[in-house]
């Protein structure tokens, strides 16, 4: 991975989450790892994460899903970012407000066209899987 690459991602990433736009509600998510392929973030459940019932939001969980996939992506020697093909999460727990989640995405395989990742969200206290997402990305040329 080249210095140009690791610093095109870590700018990359600065930008979106400090976005004022949608992504905002990733403001309080940190990159702990990245290494090509696999990107590693953690986030504290919020209030404004929450659902009605004070757990996080699936709608929220889908785009982390997105959005740490899609910067796994990033973080590879091709570096394209694509657009979504199709996304598929399975819900298995819910997370609490002030629990710390660890959301892990990792690239599957990168093809010429299409490119397909798997993101686990866990609890970071007890490691249980929370959610476990499936993203394919359109890579275009």
């Amino acid at each position: 991975m080249s210095s140009r690459t690791v610093h095109s991602f870590r700018e990359i990433m600065q930008s979106l989450l400090s976005s004022p736009n949608f992504d905002r509600v990733l403001s309080k998510m940190t990159v702990l790892s990245a290494t090509p392929g696999k990107v590693v973030c953690e986030m504290k459940v919020e209030e404004e994460h929450t659902n009605r019932a004070g757990t996080l939001h699936g709608g929220l969980t889908a785009t982390l899903v997105d959005v740490v996939s899609t910067a796994a992506l990033l973080y590879t020697e091709r570096g394209m970012p694509g657009v979504s093909v199709d996304m598929n999460i399975t819900y298995m727990s819910a997370a609490k407000l002030g629990e710390e989640i660890l959301i892990t995405a990792q690239i599957l395989k990168q093809g010429r066209n299409l490119a397909f990742a798997n993101v686990d969200v866990t609890n970071k206290g007890t490691g249980k899987l929370l959610a476990q997402g499936r993203h394919t990305k359109y890579l275009g040329h």
